[in-house]
Protein backbone atom coordinates (compact mmCIF):
# COMPACT_ATOMS: atom_id res chain seq x y z
CA UNK A 1 0.00 0.00 0.00
CA UNK A 2 1.58 3.34 -1.31
CA UNK A 3 0.82 6.27 0.85
CA UNK A 4 1.14 9.77 -0.16
CA UNK A 5 2.10 12.98 0.95
CA UNK A 6 -0.20 14.90 3.57
CA UNK A 7 -2.55 17.30 1.86
CA UNK A 8 -1.79 21.16 2.89
CA UNK A 9 -4.82 22.58 2.20
CA UNK A 10 -8.20 20.26 2.88
CA UNK A 11 -11.54 21.67 2.81
CA UNK A 12 -14.43 19.55 4.34
CA UNK A 13 -18.32 20.34 3.53
CA UNK A 14 -20.45 19.42 6.77
CA UNK A 15 -17.62 19.87 9.24
CA UNK A 16 -20.20 20.41 11.84
CA UNK A 17 -21.24 16.56 11.47
CA UNK A 18 -19.85 13.80 13.36
CA UNK A 19 -17.00 12.24 11.11
CA UNK A 20 -16.50 16.08 10.06
CA UNK A 21 -15.97 17.14 13.21
CA UNK A 22 -13.39 14.68 13.78
CA UNK A 23 -11.91 14.69 10.88
CA UNK A 24 -11.02 18.63 10.64
CA UNK A 25 -9.00 18.30 14.17
CA UNK A 26 -7.10 14.90 12.94
CA UNK A 27 -5.54 16.68 9.65
CA UNK A 28 -4.94 20.39 11.92
CA UNK A 29 -1.44 21.01 11.66
CA UNK A 30 1.29 23.85 11.57
CA UNK A 31 1.39 24.65 7.71
CA UNK A 32 -1.77 22.74 6.92
CA UNK A 33 -4.50 25.09 5.82
CA UNK A 34 -8.42 23.92 6.75
CA UNK A 35 -11.74 24.87 5.07
CA UNK A 36 -14.67 23.99 7.03
CA UNK A 37 -18.36 24.60 5.61
CA UNK A 38 -20.99 23.95 7.96
CA UNK A 39 -24.56 25.29 8.95
CA UNK A 40 -23.79 26.40 12.00
CA UNK A 41 -21.54 29.09 12.66
CA UNK A 42 -21.39 28.70 16.15
CA UNK A 43 -19.73 25.58 15.67
CA UNK A 44 -17.71 25.88 13.42
CA UNK A 45 -16.18 28.79 15.34
CA UNK A 46 -15.74 25.84 18.02
CA UNK A 47 -14.33 23.73 15.48
CA UNK A 48 -11.84 26.76 14.55
CA UNK A 49 -10.74 27.68 17.41
CA UNK A 50 -9.69 23.46 18.53
CA UNK A 51 -7.70 23.31 14.81
CA UNK A 52 -6.09 26.58 15.35
CA UNK A 53 -4.89 25.48 18.64
CA UNK A 54 -3.14 22.90 16.71
CA UNK A 55 -1.20 25.20 14.50
CA UNK A 56 -3.73 25.23 11.54
CA UNK A 57 -4.82 28.31 9.65
CA UNK A 58 -8.62 27.79 9.10
CA UNK A 59 -10.99 29.66 7.21
CA UNK A 60 -14.80 29.10 7.61
CA UNK A 61 -17.70 29.35 5.62
CA UNK A 62 -21.31 29.35 7.48
CA UNK A 63 -23.13 28.16 3.94
CA UNK A 64 -25.83 26.32 3.45
CA UNK A 65 -25.31 23.93 0.61
CA UNK A 66 -28.71 23.18 -0.76
CA UNK A 67 -28.14 26.45 -1.99
CA UNK A 68 -26.67 24.79 -5.35
CA UNK A 69 -25.46 28.08 -6.60
CA UNK A 70 -23.99 29.88 -3.83
CA UNK A 71 -22.39 26.59 -3.08
CA UNK A 72 -21.08 26.41 -6.96
CA UNK A 73 -19.89 29.93 -6.84
CA UNK A 74 -18.32 29.44 -3.27
CA UNK A 75 -16.35 26.20 -4.68
CA UNK A 76 -14.85 27.99 -7.41
CA UNK A 77 -13.98 30.65 -6.02
CA UNK A 78 -12.04 28.94 -2.63
CA UNK A 79 -10.95 26.09 -5.44
CA UNK A 80 -9.03 29.60 -7.45
CA UNK A 81 -7.93 31.06 -4.00
CA UNK A 82 -6.72 28.16 -2.31
CA UNK A 83 -6.10 25.68 -3.79
CA UNK A 84 -7.21 22.63 -2.25
CA UNK A 85 -5.45 19.49 -2.42
CA UNK A 86 -8.27 17.49 -0.86
CA UNK A 87 -12.06 18.09 -0.86
CA UNK A 88 -13.90 15.86 1.87
CA UNK A 89 -17.61 16.30 0.62
CA UNK A 90 -18.72 15.34 4.55
CA UNK A 91 -22.51 17.44 4.44
CA UNK A 92 -25.26 15.13 4.92
CA UNK A 93 -28.57 14.73 6.28
CA UNK A 94 -30.85 11.59 6.46
CA UNK A 95 -34.80 11.02 6.95
CA UNK A 96 -36.94 7.57 7.60
CA UNK A 97 -39.79 5.54 6.80
CA UNK A 98 -41.22 6.19 10.08
CA UNK A 99 -41.10 4.62 13.67
CA UNK A 100 -44.09 2.09 12.17
CA UNK A 101 -43.13 2.36 8.52
CA UNK A 102 -45.96 4.51 7.40
CA UNK A 103 -43.60 5.83 5.03
CA UNK A 104 -41.20 9.30 4.00
CA UNK A 105 -42.21 12.69 4.05
CA UNK A 106 -41.62 14.08 0.82
CA UNK A 107 -39.98 17.67 1.78
CA UNK A 108 -37.51 15.48 3.77
CA UNK A 109 -36.77 13.32 0.76
CA UNK A 110 -36.67 16.07 -1.42
CA UNK A 111 -34.15 17.99 0.78
CA UNK A 112 -32.06 14.92 1.58
CA UNK A 113 -31.76 14.68 -1.95
CA UNK A 114 -30.51 18.32 -2.58
CA UNK A 115 -28.65 17.81 0.19
CA UNK A 116 -26.78 14.34 -0.46
CA UNK A 117 -26.73 13.82 -4.12
CA UNK A 118 -27.20 17.47 -5.81
CA UNK A 119 -24.86 19.14 -3.62
CA UNK A 120 -22.17 16.27 -3.41
CA UNK A 121 -22.36 16.48 -7.72
CA UNK A 122 -22.18 19.99 -7.31
CA UNK A 123 -19.34 20.01 -5.33
CA UNK A 124 -16.99 17.82 -7.13
CA UNK A 125 -17.98 19.72 -10.58
CA UNK A 126 -17.29 23.18 -9.36
CA UNK A 127 -13.67 22.02 -8.43
CA UNK A 128 -12.67 19.55 -11.06
CA UNK A 129 -11.79 22.08 -13.98
CA UNK A 130 -9.16 23.87 -11.24
CA UNK A 131 -8.00 20.30 -10.14
CA UNK A 132 -7.41 18.94 -13.86
CA UNK A 133 -5.70 22.03 -15.00
CA UNK A 134 -2.93 21.60 -11.85
CA UNK A 135 -3.37 17.44 -12.52
CA UNK A 136 -3.45 17.25 -9.04
CA UNK A 137 -6.19 16.73 -6.58
CA UNK A 138 -8.41 14.36 -4.53
CA UNK A 139 -12.06 14.49 -4.06
CA UNK A 140 -13.33 11.99 -1.28
CA UNK A 141 -17.38 11.49 -1.40
CA UNK A 142 -19.32 10.58 1.50
CA UNK A 143 -21.48 7.34 0.50
CA UNK A 144 -22.60 4.42 3.34
CA UNK A 145 -22.71 1.18 3.96
CA UNK A 146 -26.55 1.59 2.87
CA UNK A 147 -25.30 1.73 -0.74
CA UNK A 148 -24.80 -1.81 -1.01
CA UNK A 149 -28.25 -2.65 -0.04
CA UNK A 150 -31.32 -0.13 0.85
CA UNK A 151 -33.05 -0.56 3.88
CA UNK A 152 -36.58 -0.51 3.90
CA UNK A 153 -36.21 2.41 7.25
CA UNK A 154 -34.33 4.54 4.91
CA UNK A 155 -35.58 4.32 1.64
CA UNK A 156 -34.45 7.71 0.27
CA UNK A 157 -30.69 7.45 2.33
CA UNK A 158 -30.25 4.60 0.97
CA UNK A 159 -30.91 5.41 -2.89
CA UNK A 160 -29.07 9.02 -2.02
CA UNK A 161 -25.83 6.83 -1.00
CA UNK A 162 -26.37 4.47 -3.88
CA UNK A 163 -26.35 7.17 -6.31
CA UNK A 164 -22.96 8.65 -4.72
CA UNK A 165 -21.18 5.17 -4.55
CA UNK A 166 -21.91 4.82 -8.73
CA UNK A 167 -21.01 8.44 -9.00
CA UNK A 168 -17.94 8.10 -7.24
CA UNK A 169 -16.47 5.31 -9.03
CA UNK A 170 -17.40 6.56 -12.17
CA UNK A 171 -15.27 10.35 -11.49
CA UNK A 172 -12.52 8.44 -10.33
CA UNK A 173 -12.04 6.02 -13.61
CA UNK A 174 -12.71 9.49 -15.46
CA UNK A 175 -10.69 11.92 -13.60
CA UNK A 176 -7.46 9.61 -13.42
CA UNK A 177 -5.76 10.33 -16.14
CA UNK A 178 -5.38 13.76 -15.19
CA UNK A 179 -3.73 13.14 -12.12
CA UNK A 180 -6.83 13.48 -9.73
CA UNK A 181 -8.03 11.40 -7.34
CA UNK A 182 -11.59 10.29 -6.49
CA UNK A 183 -12.40 8.38 -3.64
CA UNK A 184 -15.54 6.89 -2.52
CA UNK A 185 -16.26 6.34 1.84
CA UNK A 186 -18.50 3.66 2.78
CA UNK A 187 -19.02 4.13 6.68
CA UNK A 188 -21.03 1.81 9.11
CA UNK A 189 -22.33 3.52 12.01
CA UNK A 190 -20.48 5.93 13.71
CA UNK A 191 -21.65 8.16 16.53
CA UNK A 192 -23.75 11.54 15.82
CA UNK A 193 -26.94 12.51 16.20
CA UNK A 194 -27.74 11.80 13.00
CA UNK A 195 -26.93 8.06 13.36
CA UNK A 196 -28.67 8.27 16.41
CA UNK A 197 -31.85 9.52 15.09
CA UNK A 198 -31.30 6.55 12.97
CA UNK A 199 -34.17 3.61 13.16
CA UNK A 200 -32.92 0.48 13.54
CA UNK A 201 -29.66 -1.71 15.19
CA UNK A 202 -26.53 -0.43 14.96
CA UNK A 203 -23.81 -2.84 15.08
CA UNK A 204 -19.84 -2.42 15.60
CA UNK A 205 -20.77 1.23 16.08
CA UNK A 206 -17.53 3.34 15.94
CA UNK A 207 -16.65 6.46 17.56
CA UNK A 208 -15.76 9.39 15.08
CA UNK A 209 -12.52 9.66 16.22
CA UNK A 210 -12.09 6.23 14.93
CA UNK A 211 -13.84 6.49 11.75
CA UNK A 212 -11.49 9.58 11.17
CA UNK A 213 -8.27 7.78 11.83
CA UNK A 214 -9.34 5.32 9.17
CA UNK A 215 -10.69 7.24 6.56
CA UNK A 216 -7.61 9.46 6.65
CA UNK A 217 -5.24 6.61 6.02
CA UNK A 218 -7.45 5.10 3.45
CA UNK A 219 -7.24 8.62 1.43
CA UNK A 220 -3.56 8.76 1.75
CA UNK A 221 -2.91 5.02 0.22
CA UNK A 222 -5.76 6.55 -2.46
CA UNK A 223 -8.12 3.73 -2.13
CA UNK A 224 -11.15 3.22 -4.63
CA UNK A 225 -13.27 2.20 -1.57
CA UNK A 226 -12.41 2.92 2.19
CA UNK A 227 -15.32 0.81 3.58
CA UNK A 228 -15.59 -0.15 7.25
CA UNK A 229 -15.96 -1.92 9.75
CA UNK A 230 -15.12 -4.92 8.23
CA UNK A 231 -17.31 -7.42 8.95
CA UNK A 232 -20.78 -5.21 8.29
CA UNK A 233 -18.94 -4.07 4.91
CA UNK A 234 -18.78 -8.01 4.18
CA UNK A 235 -22.51 -8.70 5.47
CA UNK A 236 -23.87 -5.41 3.65
CA UNK A 237 -22.38 -5.89 0.45
CA UNK A 238 -23.37 -9.92 0.73
CA UNK A 239 -26.96 -8.29 0.91
CA UNK A 240 -26.82 -6.78 -2.32
CA UNK A 241 -25.82 -9.81 -4.09
CA UNK A 242 -27.99 -12.55 -2.94
CA UNK A 243 -31.06 -12.90 -4.29
CA UNK A 244 -33.37 -9.63 -2.90
CA UNK A 245 -36.25 -12.73 -1.66
CA UNK A 246 -33.23 -13.69 0.82
CA UNK A 247 -32.06 -10.48 1.67
CA UNK A 248 -35.51 -9.01 2.67
CA UNK A 249 -35.77 -12.56 4.56
CA UNK A 250 -32.27 -11.54 6.54
CA UNK A 251 -33.35 -7.77 6.96
CA UNK A 252 -36.63 -8.62 8.62
CA UNK A 253 -34.93 -11.33 11.20
CA UNK A 254 -32.26 -8.31 11.88
CA UNK A 255 -35.11 -5.73 12.29
CA UNK A 256 -34.46 -3.64 9.78
CA UNK A 257 -37.43 -4.14 7.92
CA UNK A 258 -41.61 -3.99 8.32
Amino acid sequence: MTLHKSPRCILITGATGGIGGALAPAYAAPGVTLILQGRRLDRLEEMAAQCRALGARVLLQPLDVQDLEALRRWISEISESEAPDLIIVGAGVNTSAGDNGEGEVWALSQALIEINVLAALATVQAALPFMRARKSGQIALFSSLAGWRGLPATPSYSASKAAIKAYGEAMRDLVAVDGVKINVIMPGYVESKMCFEMPGPKPLLWAPDKAARRIRRGLAANQARISFPFPLNLGCWALGVIPPRLSSIILRWLDYGA
